[in-house]
């Protein structure tokens, strides 16, 4: 008996070594971004490059907000990043209810058509979408960004799954009492989505701060960039302030970072749960 003990908690420690080796391997890189953005300006550039700065400054930041103007597009990518998650939890929702408890002509149809359209690369339909923001008027503007992901498959397909869990009968109850279509949403079905809701809203605003491709294309303005368009921008104007840009990169990564590792167990909680009651 003690020998299988030993050998289980042998496998224990086994595992959990290569667990850490692995979490340090892939923490590294970012470890030493934050490590040289707080270096003073060419020390990263030495052969070898060191770990650690050999002076710590906050030069680096002070530059790239005073001068290079990246506190506006910090701002833009918050406006941006805010508006698309809470308008893609409201329609994502109500249309992910509807799919799940509405009887309407053509819900399996249209829905298994939503499916579909996932198979479809992002990247075939950017023009046919920059055309349609150039019709509008709304190319080299927020609305040209925020609009196109207002609403995505793959944020109705989670919500549906989950709101197929809610039970007929309740809302038939509801009905029942008088209650209409829009206070059975927003009094019974929404607090018992909560769940999949902030696992939705993580996401949303991950895919939304770090989104560089659709941005890139419809916004010709540089007062109007997000925080990765501007940094690649600035990437080719700075080439050489490799510190410069390492604390870019800390200002972009970092605020995502923090909120996946506040939010991780509600995330997980929510895919879970997603699973198992679809």
């Amino acid at each position: 008996m003690s020998a299988e003990v030993g050998q289980s908690r042998w496998h224990a420690v086994m595992v959990n070594g290569a667990l850490l080796v692995l979490a340090m391997v892939s923490l590294a890189p970012l470890l030493w971004m934050v490590s040289v953005s707080f270096m003073p300006a060419g020390e990263a550039s030495r052969f070898p490059p060191p770990l650690l700065p050999s002076a710590t400054t906050l030069d680096n930041y002070h530059e790239m907000f005073g001068r290079t103007g990246m506190a506006r597009n910090f701002a833009n990518s918050v406006l941006v990043s805010v508006a698309i998650t809470l308008g893609s939890l409201l329609v994502n929702t109500l249309a992910g209810y509807a799919f799940a408890k509405l009887r309407f002509a053509g819900r399996e149809r249209i829905f298994q058509l939503l499916l579909a359209a996932l198979v479809i690369p992002a990247q075939v339909a950017m023009l046919p979408l920059f055309l349609l923001m150039k019709q509008l008027g709304l190319v080299n503007s927020y609305g040209g960004v925020i609009v196109p992901a207002l609403a995505g498959v793959f944020g109705i397909f989670l919500v549906r799954q989950y709101a197929r869990s809610i039970p007929d009968e309740l809302l038939e109850a509801a009905r029942i009492d008088g209650a209409g279509e829009w206070r059975i949403f927003f009094q019974i079905v929404l607090p018992m989505l909560k769940p999949v809701l902030v696992t939705l809203a993580i996401f949303t605003f991950m895919a939304a701060w770090n989104d560089f491709m659709w941005p890139l294309i419809v916004l010709t303005d540089q007062e109007h960039y997000t925080l990765p368009v501007a940094l690649a921008s600035l990437s080719r104007e700075h080439i050489m302030d490799v510190e410069m840009m390492m604390a870019g990169a800390v200002v972009t990564v970092l605020p995502v970072l923090l909120l996946f590792l506040l939010l991780q167990r509600y995330y997980i909680q929510g895919l879970l749960l997603g699973s198992v009651k679809g």
